[in-house]
């Protein structure tokens, strides 16, 4: 009780509040206008991601993997659920059955998440994502969200439309200038002011778009908290998203691995197979409901990583104050009504910036990893075919089977595979060596 008092809990607690938002605020904005989602629903979306992020978080601190590290919707999901839709015309799905069999290939996906946890499964599968694996994931990761963003900062629309929609010049030049302002206060301020870079961003832009654009305000009156289930559309079967959808909750596993891997440090102590099964199980469970209320399905947030390093707030009680603080703003309607309104191209450049960092996220890993002329095909073919299958229009695909378009058409999802395959049925450590050496290690 004493620690819940202290000031200095709730001042850092405040800290993580302002992280798990700049974090969350646009995921389900974006998802809304992806599918095409009325103001009301959206509305909803927003307000049901704050409550269970913040929920999520606070579970995952006191019986989960009892770390201070973010429980939020995944990043991988987000963007594959974005590829999807920009798609989807051109593979003759609709939008409310590419909704309703990503609802089905969600809840599948939660239910396996949790038999991996409970049976304490994970901890093996952690040892199939080497070093090597997670630099090409953090590599593509980076790239496909960068690249969502991008179009967002340029006024492209989110989804089906996209691909057909012109640069929208004004709302592009803006853009640039709040993603520079941001990274500006990020490198230059001092580290009490750099830590509200996004924060900061999000504020100064939204004002001046609101000023420049004449942003319109939904004549939609913030009632009381409604539920909507399903509201990307009702349970359906298209095999090929499910399965999509299947995979990717499968590979979602690597954020685990790498938030609880890359905090052991910090931590000074190796994550347990307790810990683990207890990440695993709640996060399969919020993964589940995502599926029934059309959120982003969750993960352990890896960027979790460089907020600890920075700020070195790796105390529960804070983070535990961030969550309960970022549940009391969901349940406000008002909240959600008036953050449903942010315009995503200024969402789309604060994250720009936060996402850069993937990169160095990336390399981080490759360091582990001795490079030669012949072993280098182990992480070179997995990020150059998962790049050039994300710059080829989705027609391309149009000729491959149903079942497994989707998964063929999504160079993040193609990347992560061919890497996990090349480094678990070869022996690159062995090759490149002198002759004599090879021998021996035979």
């Amino acid at each position: 009780m004493n620690e819940l008092l202290k000031a200095s809990n709730w001042i850092s607690g405040l800290q993580w509040l302002f992280f798990i938002f700049a974090n969350t605020v646009v995921i389900p904005v974006t998802i809304g206008a992806a599918f095409q989602l009325s103001q009301e629903k959206i509305i909803f979306l927003l307000q049901f991601s704050f409550i269970t992020v913040g929920i999520a978080c606070m579970i995952q601190a006191l019986i989960g993997h009892r770390r201070a590290i973010m429980e939020g919707q995944s990043g991988l999901w987000w963007g594959i659920i974005l590829t999807l839709c920009s798609t989807a015309g051109i593979q003759g799905i609709s939008l409310e059955t590419l909704g309703g069999s990503l609802a089905t290939g969600i809840i599948i996906s939660g239910i396996l998440t949790i038999i991996i946890g409970l049976t304490g499964t994970g901890q093996y599968l952690s040892k199939f994502f080497n070093p090597a694996v997670m630099g090409v994931f953090m590599f593509l990761f980076g790239t496909n969200l960068i690249r969502i963003f991008l179009k967002g900062m340029l006024g492209l629309p989110f989804g089906s439309n996209a691909e057909k929609a012109s640069v929208n010049v004004p709302v592009a030049l803006l853009s640039i200038i709040i993603a520079i302002i941001v990274m500006i206060i990020s490198i230059k301020a001092p580290a009490y002011i750099a830590r509200y870079a996004l924060l900061i961003g999000i504020i100064v832009g939204w004002t001046v778009y609101s000023i420049l654009f004449h942003s319109k305000h939904s004549s939609e009156e913030a009632g009381s908290f409604s539920f909507h289930i399903f509201p990307i559309g009702e349970p359906a079967w298209n095999s090929g998203i499910i399965i999509t959808a299947v995979i990717a909750g499968l590979l979602n596993l690597a954020n685990t691995f790498g938030a609880l891997k890359g905090t052991d440090a910090m931590y000074q102590s190796e994550t347990t197979k307790k810990q683990y099964r207890s990440s695993l199980t709640i996060s399969g469970l919020f993964v589940s409901i995502s599926g029934l209320f059309g959120l982003v399905p969750f993960a352990p947030y890896v960027s979790s990583i460089g907020f600890l390093s920075q700020t070195q707030i790796l105390k529960r009680i804070p983070f535990i104050i961030g969550g309960f603080m970022f549940v009391i703003m969901g349940v406000i309607p008002l909240i959600g009504h008036l953050f449903s309104l942010l315009p995503l191209s200024v969402g789309s450049a604060v994250l720009f910036v936060a996402y850069l960092q993937l990169f160095n996220s990336s390399f981080h890993f490759f360091k582990q990893v001795k490079f030669n002329t012949v072993n280098v095909y182990r992480s070179a073919i997995p990020v150059f075919v998962g790049i050039i299958i994300m710059t080829l229009p989705p027609s391309t695909f149009a000729t491959l089977p149903g079942i497994i378009r989707p998964i063929m058409s999504n160079g993040l999802l193609v990347g992560i595979l061919l890497a996990l395959i090349l480094e678990n049925f070869f022996s690159w450590d062995r090759y490149g060596l002198p002759k004599e050496k090879q021998s021996k290690n035979v």
